[in-house]
């Protein structure tokens, strides 16, 4: 059974705006143009936007701005990594802030949108005025392993799969070796390394297996940015200092924040979310007793529907 969500709804406004080194992000706005703005962060890094993310919100009260993060989704050119860091993403969201005449905004994130939801609004407290967070990952070094290796305990013929495409001499780094095949000139090389990455990730989001679709082995640039660009992030171990986002939670205390996590969340483990919830409880953390990772779960989209509800009685700017 799927999320329960709102109705379907197409953008009334969108475009490409130039943030500099040759990237161009796409935007889109949908819902109500007078309404206070608020702004969804995918995740991956790399996986873009879908339309069935502008229905977690109420169209008849948000202005719903959705943007594909560098080289994602729609945005130009796609898979590019140089020039994409988690400072040049932060700018990006700044720059389309600016270019929409929004003063603040609340900020909707899951999975890695939850750590660039993070990040953004310890540099810009002054321009949130929420924050609805969805699978936390806080991209500790933790984190990254278990994405790579400890995934095997609870998923090991997925994991098979994963690293039997990597010749046994080069499984004890995974990320090398994958990045290495992902940014490989040659499409015989870095198409069916992008496959198999995305294919390991979706077979290990939802609490119960969710049946194949034609698209889960679709050899496109879509899927080679996202894994691409996932590989270079974690290589960079997402470009963030040690234990930064929790360090620098106290920025946070004043803004209104929710978190949502599934009890048997595989991707982004719960242990992740309790820390952050420890770390600020001014956050209240709803734990999803029957989900994995996925938004599309319906006790993860229910919780998700609900604070979006809660939020639309914040203050007026």
């Amino acid at each position: 059974m799927p999320a329960p969500l709102f109705p379907p709804i197409e953008p009334h406004a969108a475009g490409m705006l130039a943030v500099g080194d040759g990237h161009e992000i796409h935007w889109e706005e949908c819902g109500n143009p007078a309404g206070p703005a608020i702004l969804f962060l995918h995740g991956g890094p790399g996986s873009g936007c879908t339309p069935e993310q502008r229905r977690f919100f109420d169209p008849a009260h948000w202005r719903i701005l959705l943007f594909d993060q560098r080289g994602a989704g729609r945005s130009r050119p796609s898979g590019e990594i140089a020039h994409n860091s988690t400072a040049h993403l932060i700018a990006d969201i700044e720059a389309l802030r600016q270019a929409r005449g929004i003063a603040r905004w609340v900020v909707f994130g899951g999975s890695w949108g939850s750590t660039l939801a993070l990040a953004y609004a310890e540099a810009q407290p002054a321009r949130v005025r929420g924050l609805i967070l969805r699978g936390i990952w806080l991209c500790r070094e933790r984190d990254l392993h278990w994405w790579l290796y400890g995934l095997a305990r609870f998923f090991p013929e997925q994991w098979r799969i994963f690293a039997g495409h990597i010749p046994a001499s080069e499984r004890h780094d995974l990320l090398t070796a994958y990045l290495a095949r992902l940014t490989d000139p040659d499409p015989a090389m870095h198409m069916p390394a992008a496959v198999v990455w995305k294919t390991y990730e979706q077979r290990c989001s939802t609490l119960l297996p969710r049946a194949a679709t034609e698209t889960d082995r679709a050899a496109g640039p879509e899927t080679l940015a996202m894994a691409r660009i996932e590989a270079h992030y974690m290589t960079h171990r997402c470009f963030l200092g040690r234990d930064q986002l929790i360090e620098e939670i106290d920025r946070l205390r004043h803004i209104p924040a929710v978190l949502v996590h599934g009890r048997y969340d595989m991707i982004c483990p719960m242990d992740g979310a309790e820390a952050l919830a420890r770390a600020w409880p001014e956050a209240p953390l709803t734990i999803v007793p029957d989900a994995g990772h996925s938004a599309t779960e319906p006790g993860i989209g229910a919780a998700l529907m609900a604070a979006t509800e809660a939020f639309k009685r914040l203050p007026a700017d």
